[in-house]
C-alpha cells in the first residue's frame, strides 16, 4: 500500500507535531506534504529528503528568515496551497490537521484519513478574541478589517471541505462534539499518545521523600490563550513557589506580573524536564485545550496535576486520584486547590497507570485498524 502524510505545518515542536511523528515513524517510507517546513528546527525529525513543500506565492518565497515561516502571512493562501497537490500516485493519504491539511483533494482515490487535532479555534469559537488581540496599536482598524474578511472567507472554505476526508478521527471527544457542531460530521475517537519516553522513564521511589524545597510546575508554550498568568496571580497572592518551563510571545508579559516566588525555566531537554515533572508537587494546567499531552507527561512521571475543568484535560485527569480541577478560570478558583492541596493523597502508581492507558502502541493499533479496513 502506497501511504502518504500530510500535516499543516513543520515549522515548531508542539503536541500535534510529536503526534504526527509517531505517524511518520509508523510509515517510513511515505512523503510527508507541508505547507511550511523549517529544517533547522525540524529536520531531525523530519527529513528534508522525505518533505514536500507547497509552492508559496512568488512574493513569499522572497522573504527573508524568520519571516519565511511566519504562517499568519500566509492565511488566506493556505486553501489554494493545500488544493495544489496531487495524490493520485498514492493509496491512502493520511492528514493530520489543525487548520488546512483536511482540505487537500482526492475525490475518496485515494482514500483520505483525517486526524483531526482540532477544528481551528481561531475561525470558530476564539474569533472575536484574536481578532480583538490582533487589531491593536496604530493600524487597528485596517487590521481588524482586513481579520474578519480573511477569518470569514476561511470559515466558509473549512466548512465546505470538511467533507473531502473519506474517514475522521477526532484527537478527544471535546475535539469529536466540535466536530459534529461546526462541520455536522461524525467521527471516530483516536487519542493521541504520549511519548514512550515518559513511560519508560526510570522511575523515582516511591513513596517519594518530601521535596525540602516544594515548588508547583507549568510546562507551556507561552501564548495568552494558555492562561498561565492565573498560576501566577494565584501563586503571587500564596507566597507559592512556581516553576514555569517554555518560551513564547508571551513572556515578557508573564514576567511582568510575576513576583519573587515565580521562576522562568524557557525550553528544558525531556531528561531535564523529566525530573522538574517528578520532583514538583503538582503540574498546573490552567489553559483550555482540545486534548493535551503535558497532564499525561506529568502523570508519566508520577506527579498529580491541577487543571481548569474544561475541556480536553476532562478525559485524562481522574478527579481525586491523579489530580484535581479547579471549577472557574480565576486566579481565585486555582488558590482555593492550591490551598487545600496534599500531594499524599495521590500515588505515583496510580498517575502512572492513568498514564499507560496513551501509549503509543494503542495509537498505532488504532491508525493501523482504520488504514487497513
Amino acid at each position: 500500500m502506497k501511504i502518504a502524510l500530510v500535516h499543516e505545518l513543520l515549522t515548531m515542536r508542539g503536541g500535534a507535531e510529536r503526534v504526527f511523528k509517531v505517524l511518520a515513524d509508523m510509515y517510513p517510507e511515505a512523503p510527508i506534504y507541508t505547507l511550511l517546513y523549517d529544517e533547522k528546527k525540524m529536520g531531525d525529525w523530519f527529513p528534508k529528503e522525505r518533505v514536500r513543500v507547497a509552492k508559496p506565492p512568488t512574493p513569499y518565497s522572497l522573504l527573508p528568515t524568520p519571516y519565511r515561516y511566519n504562517h499568519h502571512l500566509y492565511l488566506k493562501h493556505f486553501p489554494r496551497m493545500v488544493e495544489s497537490w496531487d495524490f493520485s500516485e498514492f493509496d491512502t493519504v493520511i492528514s493530520s490537521s489543525s487548520a488546512f491539511a483536511h482540505g487537500i483533494i482526492t475525490n475518496g482515490n485515494p482514500k483520505h484519513i483525517s486526524f483531526i487535532n482540532a477544528p481551528a479555534r481561531y475561525l470558530w469559537d476564539r474569533t472575536h478574541d484574536v481578532i480583538e488581540q490582533g487589531s491593536r496599536g496604530i493600524l487597528g482598524p485596517i487590521k481588524k478589517h482586513y481579520l474578519h474578511s480573511t477569518f470569514h472567507k476561511l470559515r466558509v472554505w473549512d466548512a465546505e471541505v470538511a467533507a473531502r476526508p473519506d474517514i475522521l478521527l477526532a484527537a478527544s471527544k471535546e475535539v469529536q462534539k466540535r466536530i459534529e457542531l461546526y462541520w455536522r460530521r461524525k467521527s471516530q475517537v483516536v487519542y493521541p499518545p504520549i511519548n514512550d519516553f515518559w513511560l519508560n522513564r526510570d522511575p523515582t521511589p516511591n513513596p517519594q521523600p518530601p521535596n525540602p524545597n516544594p515548588y508547583f510546575l507549568v510546562v507551556s508554550s507561552l501564548v495568552r490563550y494558555k492562561r498561565i498568568e492565573l498560576a501566577i496571580e494565584a501563586c503571587n497572592n500564596l507566597g507559592i513557589h512556581l516553576k514555569i518551563v517554555g518560551e513564547g510571545p508571551d513572556r515578557k508579559r508573564l514576567e511582568k506580573l510575576a513576583g519573587n516566588t515565580i521562576e522562568f525555566y524557557g525550553y528544558r531537554s525531556n531528561d531535564e524536564l523529566g525530573d522538574l515533572y517528578a520532583d514538583a508537587t503538582a503540574v498546573i494546567f490552567p489553559g483550555e485545550e482540545d486534548f493535551g499531552l503535558v497532564p499525561l507527561e506529568s502523570m508519566a512521571c508520577g506527579t498529580p496535576v491541577i487543571a481548569h475543568r474544561i475541556g480536553g484535560a476532562l478525559e485524562t485527569i481522574v478527579e481525586g486520584k491523579t489530580g484535581e480541577f479547579f471549577d472557574d478560570a480565576t486566579a481565585t478558583s486555582l488558590q482555593e486547590i492550591l490551598q487545600n492541596f496534599d500531594q499524599k493523597n495521590y500515588t505515583k502508581e496510580a498517575c502512572q497507570q492513568r498514564a499507560a492507558e496513551f501509549s503509543e502502541e494503542k495509537f498505532t493499533t488504532a491508525i493501523s485498524a482504520v488504514v487497513n479496513a
